[in-house]
């Protein structure tokens, strides 16, 4: 990705926010967390499957350069299934186990409308009757509450159905429970991109900066988009550079995330075009409307823009449906029609976005300029449900046939956002302000009972017809949620509410290289130290879990010590432990962004190396599988690591599923490896106790792997639960070993120390039949290692 668009490379902020989806099929999961450590369980299997924001954009990024190049098809072989998650802030105080406030927010705030959550607040948005949250089918704030919000999108119904499948089994595993699911789909044919009403959707999307290119020649714009302003980004994701007297106060396990609103609008078709007729009728008795005039037109003026998507502004008399480029035209404001003589004041696209046609404190003041409105922006991310309205059918389309929008949007600042379009722009009928009459509210969406239609007479002056419409559009479910960083996710699985330590815009710069805030940056440098249980610990903070530990080849029991590389996200440091009975340990070199290698590149966290056994330091060479999770998707990549002062990698193999891997069939995802400690190059081949996640449940497998070309794999025995390991007893899910350096075979016995969570204990695997284990020490918090503070 280019390096001046540094969010485009983010690992950091889920896909979604800033690269839209953009699938055909969608299904959102409202759930119920029944248990919190069973929850975090879920959670932890689930983090690995969550879309990014660089891989996201980069496949849309694709799909349109394939787009271009076959003159505007879809290319069949690239598809993608995402995943992202948020949670409400009950469900993030149940993860956490901890206050996510643990002061007040201040009044008035987004964090304060996330606290309280939309049914709470329903009221002042106009949520009240049939809207209100009392009918509604998720998020009413008393049955079934909503903990978590999962979102898929798939390119076919197909592929929705066996992610959402796999879903339900896996949160079904973890007495996670199913509160409410709806799907949604793209329309088809002429009515894709379109809303049930049937005008097109999605048009007047905000660029981000630091994301989209901007125009070399209007620097405000999005390249080739004219009229797509240009938003900072802290608009969107908390932490990010915000709009001038935007709220910047977030904590810390904010950044990087965004707030989510989420809601069900249905939508009665034929009782909205029914009204149009009736009020055209009306219009035309009143002489306000030309005598040409029809139900589109007026719908048109409702709406702002016709069927097509192209503005009223530009086509004042008729739809130009075969205009390609008025479909997605952006570039216009009203600074030109005050008045809204042509695109009515009270027209969705002007009560949702004013452009520059909004005048403070009244008509006489000069329009504000667009940009000053650039903190009141939101990304939206919604699509139909239902079947299209077909007045002849029986079935799927009749009238009474639910259908509507799920509308999702994201933005750092839910009151100031979207609760401030929907009851201080929307749901007013004095907006714009200072008008007499009042405009009105937006008739497309809420009950107008007084709409002021302006229309101009022959000798000049201005008409005020009023019109009142009733509302179509019904509030049937609403949501308010957070979208975390993937370091707050991670973080959250272990029962932390932590968050990145740089700003994502500083990690979307590098790739997604910032490290984890997950405890103290210490790296071993406080000044006193105390021992417990055999590891120098510090009195800091905790300390953060372990991804995979990697003995360096060239430095195993030199002078004493033995060197590992310990991966943590998508950074990586090196540690020292003694020989002894203390093993002291301590920081060699801190933390490095796992891309700061080339192979390790489109990597952003190891779930597990394994070394070649045959291909150990031969020549000063060393060769190992890393296995990573990329959407959702476990792969290994070949790569060898040169030994030295510098320690230089190269990737030898680029990506390939575990298909290949014939021991790992059925497997999901590996966790950790285990050398069989009597078993490694022993008749031509070495044996290993894989931990993989299968099923949302972690078991382990006995497999082999030959010396030599091509190393053949076999499994040796089949899967079995972790109860086995007496020394485990307690631990749902293993990270990773690490071997006692003078402890291997010693005896016929090897200790290591397990990592499991934000934990680790010590057991020892005696060789010969059997291989039985031992509990040597029990679980301890890992910030007792002064290296993993």
């Amino acid at each position: 990705m280019a390096t001046d668009l540094p969010l485009r490379d983010s690992e950091e902020i889920q896909g979604d926010i800033l690269a839209g989806f953009r699938k055909d099929n969608v299904s959102v999961l409202f759930l119920k967390f029944e248990d919190a450590t069973r929850a975090r369980d879920w959670l932890r299997q689930l983090t690995p499957q969550i879309a990014t924001t660089r891989e996201v954009a980069a496949f849309n990024d694709a799909f349109s350069e394939a787009r271009r190049t076959s003159g505007g098809d879809d290319p069949k072989t690239l598809k993608a299934t995402w995943l992202g998650v948020s949670f409400t802030y009950e469900g993030l105080r149940i993860l956490s186990t901890t206050e996510p406030f643990p002061q007040q927010p201040r009044p008035g705030t987004g964090l304060e409308a996330f606290k309280e959550g939309s049914a709470k607040r329903a009221g002042a948005l106009g949520d009240t009757g049939e809207n209100s949250p009392a009918n509604w089918l998720f998020g009413n704030g008393k049955d079934q509450p909503v903990h978590a919000v999962l979102k898929l999108s798939a390119d076919s119904e197909n592929d929705l159905r066996t992610a959402v499948e796999a879903q339900r089994i896996a949160a079904a595993e973890f007495r996670v429970l199913m509160v409410y699911q709806q799907n949604a789909q793209t329309l088809l044919g002429s009515r894709r991109g379109k809303e049930h009403f049937g005008f097109k959707d999605g048009i007047s999307e905000p660029g981000i900066r630091g994301f989209d290119r901007p125009d070399p020649n209007r620097p405000e714009d999005v390249e080739g988009h004219p009229g797509t302003r240009i938003v900072p980004a802290g608009e969107f994701v908390c932490g990010e550079e915000p709009a001038p007297g935007s709220f910047r106060d977030f904590p810390d396990w904010a950044r990087g995330g965004s707030f989510q609103v989420v809601r069900r609008l249905a939508q009665d078709v034929p009782g909205w075009w029914s009204q149009v007729a009736v009020k055209l009728k009306e219009l035309r008795l009143a002489k306000a409307v030309p005598d040409a005039a029809t139900t589109e037109w007026l719908a048109a003026r409702m709406v702002g823009r016709w069927r097509s998507g192209a503005p009223v502004c530009h086509f004042k008399d008729h739809d130009v449906p075969n205009n390609p480029g008025a479909a997605s035209d952006n570039d216009f404001d009203f600074r030109d029609d005050l008045e809204g003589l042509v695109t009515p004041l009270w027209s969705h696209l002007r009560k949702t976005s004013p452009r520059a046609g909004l005048q403070a404190p009244g008509p006489s003041s000069p329009p504000l300029d667009a940009g000053a409105l650039d903190g009141r922006r939101i990304m939206r991310r919604g699509t139909p449900y239902g079947a299209p309205f077909d007045p002849a059918s029986e079935g799927p389309g009749g009238p009474d046939d639910p259908r509507g929008l799920l509308f999702v949007c994201y933005q750092a600042d839910i009151a100031r956002q979207f609760e401030f379009i929907q009851a201080d722009w929307m749901d007013q009928p004095d907006f714009p302000p200072g008008r007499h009459p009042e405009p009105g509210k937006d008739p497309v969406t809420q009950q107008a009972d007084d709409v002021d239609f302006e229309s101009r007479e022959p000798d000049g002056t201005v008409r005020h017809t009023p019109l009142s419409f009733a509302q179509f559009v019904q509030t049937t479910g609403s949501v308010y949620a957070f979208m975390p960083s993937l370091s707050t996710l991670r973080g959250l699985a272990d029962g932390r509410l932590v968050g990145p330590t740089a700003t994502t815009g500083g990690q979307g710069g590098q790739g997604g290289q910032g490290q984890t805030q997950q405890g103290g940056q210490g790296g071993g440098q406080s000044q006193t130290q105390t021992q417990q249980g055999g590891q120098t610990t510090a009195p800091g903070g905790p300390a953060y879990p372990v991804d995979d530990v990697l003995p360096v080849p060239d430095q195993w029991r030199r002078t004493g010590q033995s060197h590992f590389w310990v991966g943590h996200g998508d950074s990586y440091r090196k540690i020292a432990v003694a020989d002894g009975p203390a093993h002291t340990d301590q920081v060699v070199k801190g933390d490095t962004p796992l891309s700061a290698h080339p192979c390790f590149q489109g990597i952003g966290r190891i779930d597990c190396v394994l070394p070649m056994a045959d291909l150990q330091n031969p020549g000063g060479k060393s060769w190992y599988w890393v296995f990573h999770s990329t959407g959702g998707r476990q792969q290994y990549r070949a790569i060898s690591i040169t030994g030295g002062n510098r320690h230089t990698g190269t990737l030898e193999r680029t990506d390939r599923d575990l298909g290949p891997w014939a021991s790992l069939g059925g497997v999901d995802r590996v966790d950790c490896f285990l050398a069989v400690p009597d078993q490694q190059r022993a008749g031509g081949k070495s044996w290993y106790w894989a931990f993989h996640t299968t099923g949302g449940r972690q078991r382990y497998r006995l497999i082999s792997v030959a010396d030599g070309t091509g190393h053949p794999d076999t499994l040796e025995r089949g899967d079995r639960e972790l109860s086995q390991w007496g020394s485990l007893s307690g631990v749902d899910r293993v990270d990773c070993f690490l071997p006692v350096p003078d402890q291997q075979r010693v005896g016929g016995k090897s200790e290591y120390w397990v990592f499991h969570g934000d934990s680790y204990r010590r057991i020892s695997v005696a060789d010969g039949s059997g291989h039985p284990d031992r509990l040597v020490s029990g679980s301890r918090s890992v910030s007792a290692w002064n290296s993993l503070l």
